[in-house]
């Protein structure tokens, strides 16, 4: 079973996000059993909180549920679980390299390193612009689960 963990900040927009997305690819090609998918935040300010409401309203949209998923926060023992740990942005990785003391076994990457254009997946909690976070999410769950494949 190949084990991923999506991490951001708050846990409540962009991680959940791809959680989701990449769980519905996964159901999509058939491949749910092999695969535990997960999301995490690297602060503290969201613990507990559910999913944003407009990031629900687009996986709605797509006829994803998200319901009963709140936020949580990261934790030293992840690194040993999960054998894919994405941020969605610089930050989340020094943050993840902090928490963890390095990258011994190389499991830490940003979600947008697997497509053709790496960067960070803007935080849509201050750009407003959720479809566009929507888009960069997808692109880069397709290309991940490319990659594993």
């Amino acid at each position: 079973m190949t084990k991923i963990l999506f991490v951001c900040l708050g846990n409540i927009c962009r991680s959940p996000m791809a959680e989701f997305l990449m769980k519905a690819l996964v159901a999509e090609k058939g491949l749910a059993a092999q695969f535990e998918i997960a999301s995490a935040a690297t602060s503290s300010d969201e613990i507990g909180n559910p999913v944003y409401p407009p990031v629900a309203a687009l996986l709605r949209e797509r006829g994803i549920s998200c319901k009963g998923k709140t936020s949580r926060q990261l934790c030293r023992a992840d690194y040993a679980h999960y054998d894919y740990i994405i941020g969605m942005e610089e930050s989340n990785r020094r943050s993840m390299l902090r928490l963890f003391g390095g990258d011994p076994e190389g499991k830490l990457s940003l979600l947008m390193d697997y497509t053709d254009h790496p960067r960070d997946v803007a935080d849509p909690w201050y750009t407003r612009d959720f479809r566009a976070a929507e888009r960069d999410i997808e692109t880069g769950c397709r290309a991940l689960l490319n990659t594993l494949l």
